[in-house]
Parts: C-alpha cells; sequence; structure tokens
C-alpha cells in the first residue's frame, strides 16, 4: 500500500504543482490521469525520491520515503517519461551495467537476472543490437526491463506509450499488466484508453489537486443518463458553449460532434450518447476549469 497525505510542491518561482494531494493506492495497477502540466510528473518524482516535497508524506509499505529515500530506493522500479541510454551500447551490456548499479553484483545472479528480463519483454532476439538501433517500442520494453531490476515491489511509468504505434502500445501494456499483478504499479498518463484497458483503480490530477478517484466503473455509472451529442456546423460551436456544458468537440465526417451533459433531455436535438471513461475524464476537466475560472 502506498499512502500520500497533504502532499505539495511548490517551486522557487511560485508554481504550485501539487495542491494537498491525499492518495492510498492497493497493490496492482493504478492509473494517473491528467492533462500535460497537472502536475503528474512532480507527483512521480516525488515518489520515486527525485525531488522533496514542500510537506507532507508519502509512505509505502512501513517506509517513510521522505526521510528514508535509500530504503524506498532498494524497492523502486522507474520508468521516467524522458529515459535516456547510452545508444551504442548493446541491450544486453546496458542491462548488466543497470544491475551492476543497482546493487547485482555476484555474476551468476546478475547474468540469471538479465537473461530472464530480456526474456520477459521480449528483447531476447535483439539482445546484441545497439539500442540507437531499437524502436520507440523496444526502447520502453527495454525501460520496463531495467525498471523491474531487484523485483520492485512498487513500480512507477510516466507516459509509457505516447508516441507508440498501435501494435507496440498493446505489447507494452501487456507486459505492464503481467507485471501488475504482484507489485503497486503506478502508470501515469493522458491517454484515457491506457487507464481503461489496465486500471481497476484510478485518479484524475488536474492543476495540481486530485479531482476524481475510484474505479473506472463506477465513474463511468455516474455519467448514466448525463452525456447527450449532436453534430453541429462549427459556427454553431461558440453558440453552443453559452447554453450547455461542453465537455468535448471532435470531428466527424468534415461536421462537429459535440458532446454536453445535463441532467435532463436537452431538447435542440441532441441524442443521448453511451458514456466511457473519455467521458469522465473530459467532464472533471471541465468541472475543474470552471472552479479554476470562478477563483479568478
Amino acid at each position: 500500500m502506498l499512502a500520500i497525505k497533504g502532499l505539495t510542491h511548490v517551486y522557487a518561482n511560485g508554481v504550485r504543482a501539487l495542491d494537498n494531494i491525499d492518495l492510498e493506492i492497493p497493490r496492482g495497477m493504478f492509473g494517473l490521469l491528467g492533462p500535460n502540466g497537472a502536475g503528474k510528473s512532480t507527483l512521480m518524482r516525488s515518489i520515486a525520491t527525485l525531488q522533496t516535497p514542500t510537506s507532507g508524506s508519502i509512505v509505502f509499505d512501513g517506509i517513510d520515503v521522505i526521510a528514508d529515500p535509500e530504503r524506498l530506493r532498494r524497492t523502486l522500479g522507474y520508468l521516467p517519461q524522458d529515459f535516456g541510454v547510452y545508444p551504442r551500447v548493446s541491450a544486453l551490456d546496458m542491462l548488466d551495467h543497470m544491475a551492476v548499479l543497482k546493487g547485482v553484483a555476484e555474476p551468476k545472479a546478475r547474468k540469471e537476472t538479465v537473461e530472464r528480463l530480456l526474456v520477459q519483454t521480449n528483447l531476447w532476439d535483439v539482445r546484441k543490437k545497439a539500442l540507437a538501433g531499437f524502436s520507440g517500442g523496444m526502447r520502453q520494453r527495454f525501460g520496463i526491463a531495467q525498471a523491474l531490476i531487484g523485483d520492485p515491489k512498487l513500480l512507477i511509468v510516466d507516459e509509457p506509450t505516447a508516441g507508440l504505434d498501435p501494435e507496440e502500445r498493446n505489447r507494452f501494456l501487456n507486459l505492464l499488466a503481467e507485471v501488475g499483478e504482484n507489485v503497486v504499479v503506478i502508470l501515469s498518463t493522458h491517454i484515457v484508453e491506457d487507464v481503461s484497458d489496465l486500471c481497476p483503480r484510478m485518479a484524475v490530477l488536474a492543476d495540481g489537486k486530485i479531482r476524481l478517484e475510484g474505479s473506472p466503473g463506477e465513474l463511468i455509472a455516474r455519467l448514466d443518463g448525463r452525456v447527450w451529442r449532436k453534430t453541429i456546423a462549427k459556427p454553431e460551436l461558440d453558440s453552443l458553449r453559452g447554453r450547455h456544458e461542453v465537455i468535448a468537440t471532435r470531428l466527424f465526417a468534415g461536421a462537429t460532434l459535440v458532446f454536453i451533459t445535463a441532467d435532463h433531455d436537452p431538447g435542440e436535438g441532441f441524442e443521448p450518447a453511451q458514456p466511457g471513461l473519455e467521458a469522465v475524464y473530459f467532464t472533471t476537466l471541465a468541472a475543474a476549469r470552471r472552479r479554476a475560472a470562478v477563483a479568478a
């Protein structure tokens, strides 16, 4: 169990990246959804002991993460958004080097660990290939391999599928799901489908605050009968925004498909829309923008 209480981080320039975050994350996959700039990476770096928050606490399985970061690092796997490697080194040699850095000193144990992880991440056939020649998906799978050295109990992955093609994305998510059966895995992303595919629990972070938390199914059920859609001409959109709570727009066959929330049939030609996690996400962000506008 990862318990976060009252976590706040204010940068030197006055930006409040995290604002009194409370979260309890059990074993398994946990999705952290939020737009760019929401504070997701700041939260991940704080949990990963890469920066010290301004205030609050982080406790993982009895470890005070802020007071004893070295103890947490011994049981942590981390794949950051920007994962750097030595491009001319092979996957085998690079993973062996990282295993040494993580304290796997005994040669036989290290060899077994490296070979097992290369097989697990489906990189065995390219183990002698330089990392510079890896595709984006292969690099991400290598990133998971290095994060799994030492059998971590807490795994953090930050925007792992951004830029991957559909096949590599599916391969990576299947690997992550396999890993997430036995450890705490935090998946930080702005891609709604990643969370809906993998995570039994999730939260939405916006403007440094947790705006919503629960299971995807429960959160979607709350919107039953409240999402409506209509195809309009683009010039109608501004007028429509003045009358309804628009949560999303999408181009469809050259026209604009608009989605709104309303407790009752709004008329004007709108028809019911089946809500999904995307509707939950957009509705939450729209409410956060309204609160920010009122506060300003």
